[in-house]
């Protein structure tokens, strides 16, 4: 059984619930963004490594250690470079390396992984279909496809006879519930979306020691952007 967890953001707490609850997962789909946002990226990174049989994939978080985005808004700018210099910081220079060298995708024959979208880690598909599909998968067509990146659980058909699917946030889940979101493959390939309750209180708390940390602990209060 396939476990699929996207967007851990260094949420220890919440990754630890999951994994609590993988009972029969032998083998791990991990799609990016593990460290960067998050109360505990250090740990939550060896936490990661610790799992057999794992595939990762390079998110945004990752890149952005070496490519950060210079085209923001004045206000999200700030957080972003606060909380990747954070991770800079507490991560080891080889550690860095190994996460900005991981594969951006990945084609499977039960479906194409990837972190946003075929097209983009920072362009993703929202709930709705919308004129952009087809654009965003980029040449994919006639197969599921797994991304992440917006951190809202969802599964809806798409362009070009794919199926779109969402597994959601570990670490910071955006859809209105603040459990933590994933999914899971079993042995006959249908999906699972799962969600798992943790300890919230301990990385709120822990985002509030960080001088930046205040709105992402607002968004693990209240599951949503501001």
């Amino acid at each position: 059984m396939l476990g699929i967890l996207y967007d851990v953001h260094g949420n220890l707490a919440a990754l630890e619930a999951v994994l609590a609850e993988a009972e029969g997962v032998d083998e791990w789909l991990l799609g990016g963004d593990y460290c960067a946002f998050g109360p505990w990226p250090v740990e939550t990174l060896a936490r990661l490594r610790e799992l057999p049989n794992a595939t990762w994939l390079r998110g945004n978080g990752e890149r952005w250690l070496v490519d950060p985005p210079m085209d923001l808004p004045a206000e999200p700018s700030k957080l972003v470079f606060a909380a990747v210099a954070s991770s800079i910081a507490q991560l080891s220079a080889s550690d860095v390396d190994a996460l900005v060298g991981l594969p951006a995708f990945a084609e499977r024959e039960e479906a194409f992984y990837c972190h946003g979208s075929p097209l983009s880690d920072v362009d993703s598909f929202a709930p709705q279909a919308g004129d952009d599909d087809l654009r965003l998968l980029a040449g994919v067509k006639g197969q599921q496809v797994i991304f992440g990146h917006s951190h809202v659980q969802f599964r809806r058909d798409g362009p070009a006879e794919t199926d779109l699917v969402n597994p959601g946030s570990v670490g910071m889940p955006l859809d209105g519930d603040i459990r933590a979101a994933w999914a899971i493959r079993r042995e006959d390939g249908e999906l699972e979306f799962r969600r798992s309750a943790y300890d919230l209180s301990s990385a709120v708390a822990k985002m509030r020691e960080y001088d930046w940390g205040e709105p992402v602990a607002q968004r693990l209060l209240d599951g949503r952007d501001p």
